[in-house]
């Protein structure tokens, strides 16, 4: 590219933060579905996570978590998964490195559970932006707008 073009298109955020949630969901361990969510604060990332088995635990596709070695039906026997999520493992990483994440956004490759809603709210973030719906319930949404937490689905152009 010469100097002084510019790209074909630019992403907006979203879009760019969108991708790289994608790029993160490459790292999951679990062996049914791979998922990942980012936290942004001021346009920048602060934290990254991905679902998938505890630290230190076997790795899900290496047989870690019962549930997803086993042969459950999708939404079945979650009691018996040790798999933590990916809103949960972003938001848990920026505590263990001792980063706030108060009033960031959580960017995600799909809607968050009712779980990961409370914890959410609960580490002070203010915005979530999602791609796809998984089982988006109405009480996660409902929580959220109680919580004057803002939640929207990303459309890709």
């Amino acid at each position: 590219m010469e100097l002084g073009t510019r790209p074909k298109r630019r992403p907006g955020w979203d879009e760019y933060f969108i991708d790289i949630a994608h790029v993160v969901a490459r790292r999951s361990n679990c062996r049914r579905r791979q998922v990942a969510a980012l936290i942004v604060v001021e346009k920048r990332i602060i934290s990254t996570g991905y679902n998938g088995t505890p630290r230190g635990i076997k790795n899900c596709y290496e047989g870690g978590c019962p549930r997803c070695a086993g042969d459950s039906k999708s939404g079945a026997n979650l009691g018996d998964c040790i798999c933590a999520h990916a809103e949960e493992n972003a938001i848990v990483q920026a505590a263990y490195h001792g980063i706030s994440v108060r009033g960031g956004t959580l960017y995600s490759t799909i809607s968050p559970c009712l779980m990961c809603a409370k914890m959410i709210i609960n580490a002070g973030l203010q915005e979530v932006v999602y791609e796809h719906d998984y089982h988006f319930q109405k009480t996660v949404r409902d929580l959220f707008r109680k919580a004057g937490l803002k939640c929207r689905q990303f459309k890709r152009r």
